[in-house]
């Protein structure tokens, strides 16, 4: 077996342990459960109390027509503080953690250097990311099933998709909101190279996507919205029209992408510099 065998055997080894870790880590199960629960709550209220017009959450006076709105209602809900805040939890633990428990200076011993290792902790993200979003969307697609049924969904133009197209389009809009998210962690792994404290790491990353989404509201700093994460956040909303705005949700995805290159190159120049003490 060469030497670069060796160490692709060692790296994939690492980011199995890693999944596994993320996956079974009982602070995060428990976050995804709290998750989960929000969109049961969404679809019991909706259905025993339901809603006037233009009242509760965004979508919900559609959910009625077809319990895959609830998908939609869920995400755009979580999307403003709950996703957000667990992919900040889940990447400022991502370096922080390990040197916080002392166990960096072990994995760093292990032959995969410093960059494969900073490469295994952002693979690792960018599988819980789409993870994390698909598993809310599935719950609260069998949660609007199962109480309003399957019917044609309406879209955002006013059209009307058949449940196989329009479960087609979530999974777009899955993946758009997946690669948000996938920005987030940048950030955050960036920021778990500049502490041992991953609750410092996870709170400074949250406090930025707060300040971003506040500042996107003022209309008085409209030339500063296209330089924020979240102004693109709801971009998403053409692959739901007819015909899909295809342009538009790809503009959409050019932010992330280039936070990403920003931020995981950021932080690679730090972790490989840096003095690696615990």
């Amino acid at each position: 077996m060469s030497a670069g065998e060796a160490e692709g055997r060692v790296g994939m080894r690492l980011l199995t342990s890693e999944l596994r870790l993320v996956l079974t880590r009982r602070r995060n199960i428990a976050g995804l459960m709290i998750l989960a629960a929000v969109p049961i709550l969404i679809g019991i209220v909706v259905r025993f109390a339901g809603v006037g017009d233009g009242a509760g959450p965004p979508f919900t006076s559609l959910v009625a027509g077809s319990g895959l709105f609830l998908v939609l209602t869920t995400w755009v809900m979580q999307m403003s503080v709950f996703l957000p805040m667990a992919m900040c939890i889940l990447a400022g633990d991502a370096i922080a953690g390990e040197a916080h428990t002392g166990t960096l200076r072990y994995l760093l011993a292990v032959p995969v250097g410093r960059t494969r290792l900073l490469v295994i902790k952002f693979a690792s993200l960018l599988i819980a990311a789409p993870a994390g979003v698909f598993m809310v969307g599935l719950v609260a697609a069998a949660t609007g099933v199962t109480l309003f049924g399957v019917g044609d969904m309406v879209t955002l133009s006013g059209g009307r998709l058949p449940s196989g197209e329009a479960s087609a389009r979530l999974l777009l809009v899955g993946g758009y909101i997946s690669v948000s998210l996938m920005a987030v962690c940048a950030l955050g792994l960036f920021a778990s190279t500049l502490t041992e404290q991953p609750i410092g790491a996870a709170v400074g990353t949250f406090m930025w996507v707060l300040i971003d989404q506040i500042l996107g509201g003022f209309s008085a700093l409209e030339w500063l919205h296209p330089f924020l994460l979240s102004h693109y956040w709801n971009d998403w909303a053409g692959l739901l029209r007819e015909p899909v705005d295809w342009a538009g949700a790809g503009v959409g995805l050019v932010a992330p992408a280039v936070y990403i290159a920003v931020f995981v190159t950021a932080a690679w120049a730090r972790f490989t510099t840096t003095d690696v003490t615990s």
